[in-house]
């Protein structure tokens, strides 16, 4: 018996062992973390000083040292935001201004192995979402070799007002772009510390989706962050095309307008105001106003890139095959051709029938169909982020992989749901009849392909043919930001799309090839004419 508990006592010691809690040591302190299996992961990590108080609207300023241990066991605060898409799902479960941490997933036993690194910012409009979204978890892809982090950002009005009062309190003598900012310190305070992680300071990839995407397309032309980056990858979305930002005067006057229209005449009274109160009063129509501040934008990113002063680094960009319907742009107007025709006026003037008949618009049905997703897909966002992928393809010293994601998740079986544009879920009646087939892929639904994070998904029935998708992405997603180039064993050949002769592009689905569409590509130079001065907001 004696001999028995010896024996249990040993067991309990090893497991104890095992289990010990992983620590490094940053600029700042000590981290505590967890071990998950091999990953070791480290949560809520500081990486910018609470942007609260006199900081509200202000750049994202250093982190203060702690003394002793500081835990980096659980998500931090999520972004205070306006939920514009529906029921997004956060493993943390506080919503706060001060939300200025990031999430660091890595695989590294001795904390020396120099591992590349993955950066992803989060989708949501620049109005919603967060890195605790349990669809970026970054375990999965750890496991296969790299490092993966998350990082919040101010959103919504919290990160992109602009005000002409603002603008006098800097150096710059501009105002806005907060939540970009405060991505550019997330991708510097990673550069600086991820070492004590076995991490690359030198072979960072950023990434993200729909407004993650626009973010690294911002990043990569911004001063601030350009020089900090090593590869990009992107899905659906970018600042230039339809989505250019405004200029500093027009961003000041239209957060001056919303100030006065609620009684404000100083940023000295705003800022006194509690958080949950100014984010109920943002009264949110659009993505927010993010701007030329000359700071974290100096110029047009279009003419960056034009002139090829963006990061100079490879690059893998892509959207999805039915991002969003074309009845985006009919709002309370029935789906007909004549709604469709006048609804389509603002964008392609006298040429409308023109471009419809290229879309193949044929009957009312269509609408609801397939060129109705076409459409309504590449003025959402398809188009700004092929207009993205051109120029730099013409531009970059470096290869640009392009892509065109095309599997449609299962159907929800989820009753009175349905789901959300970004992601997330938004209420139905139970008994409404069921909506067509989606011919495609909508926005966002590529995100836990991609990632490897099926299962953290419970509101689909995924099948065989989806993980099967997700190995193939995963695959792509490892070998780009371990080497530059998505190329590997046991996937298709993928070329890249740079300027001159043919523009290959990968078609990601159960079968994934690689095919010359040139269909598509006059399809976007034409809308190019029409599109390249006007905005979809």
């Amino acid at each position: 018996m004696r001999q028995y508990l010896l024996s249990l006592a040993m067991l309990f010691l090893s497991c104890g062992a095992m289990a010990q809690a992983p620590r490094v040591t940053v600029a700042s302190g000590i981290l505590e973390g967890r071990d998950s299996s091999g990953v070791k992961v480290f949560e809520g990590i500081p990486f910018a000083a609470p942007p609260v108080g006199e900081l509200r609207w202000k750049a994202p300023q250093p982190v203060t040292p702690w003394q002793g241990v500081r835990e980096a066991k659980k998500y931090g605060p999520n972004p205070i935001m306006f939920n514009a898409f529906g029921d997004m799902i956060f493993k943390s479960k506080e919503f706060s201004e001060d939300c200025l941490y990031l999430n660091v997933w890595t695989p590294a036993k001795t904390m020396r192995e120099k591992l590349p690194v993955l950066i992803y910012f989060n989708g949501g409009g620049l109005l919603s979402g967060s890195g605790s979204e349990p669809r970026y978890e970054g375990v999965t892809l750890a496991r296969k070799g790299i490092i993966v982090v998350t990082a919040n950002y101010r959103e919504g009005i919290f990160g992109f007002l602009a005000h002409p009062q603002l603008s006098k309190e800097t150096s710059y003598h501009g105002s806005g772009n907060y939540g970009f900012m405060d991505q550019a310190a997330a991708i510097k305070w990673v550069k600086e510390n991820i070492s004590a992680f076995g991490g690359d300071p030198d072979r960072i990839t950023i990434n993200g989706e729909s407004a993650g995407s626009m973010s690294v397309s911002g990043l990569m032309a911004s001063p601030l962050s350009r020089n900090l980056i090593h590869q990009v990858m992107a899905s659906s979305g970018a600042v230039v095309g339809m989505a250019k930002p405004k200029t500093l005067q027009e961003a000041e006057k239209m957060g001056e307008a919303w100030a006065k229209k609620h009684g404000f005449t100083s940023i000295k009274e705003l800022r006194k105001v509690p958080a949950e109160e100014l984010n109920k009063m943002a009264e949110f129509t659009g993505v927010p106003s993010y701007c030329i501040d000359g700071y974290f934008f100096t110029e047009q990113p279009e003419e960056t890139f034009r002139k090829g002063e963006q990061a100079q680094v490879s690059a893998l960009i892509g959207n999805n095959s039915a991002e969003n319907t074309v009845m985006m742009f009919m709002p309370g107007m029935q789906p007909t051709l004549e709604n469709l025709s006048k609804a389509m006026m603002r964008f392609f003037g006298a040429d409308t029938q023109k471009v419809l008949d290229l879309y193949g618009f044929k009957s009312d049905a269509d609408i609801m169909g397939k060129a109705g997703w076409e459409l309504g897909g590449d003025l959402f966002i398809a188009y700004s982020t092929w207009k993205w992928t051109d120029l730099l393809r013409q531009t970059s010293k470096h290869p640009v992989y392009r892509y065109l994601y095309c599997h449609p998740r299962p159907m929800m079986n989820i009753k009175g749901k349905a789901p959300g544009l970004a992601g997330g879920t938004v209420d139905v009646k139970e008994d409404e009849k069921p909506k067509a087939v989606i011919p495609g892929a909508v926005h966002s639904a590529d995100i836990e392909y991609a990632m490897g994070n099926l299962s953290t998904n419970h509101l689909f029935p995924w099948e065989a043919d989806d993980y099967v998708v997700s190995d193939i992405f995963q695959g792509f997603y490892v070998n780009f930001v371990k080497t530059g180039n998505p190329n590997g064993l046991g996937l298709p050949e993928w070329t890249a799309t740079n300027a001159g002769g043919s523009v290959p592009v990968m078609l990601i689905d159960t079968i994934s090839g690689e095919q010359v569409l040139p269909a598509l590509e006059s399809r976007y130079q034409l809308l190019d004419g029409y599109l390249k001065d006007k905005s979809r907001w």
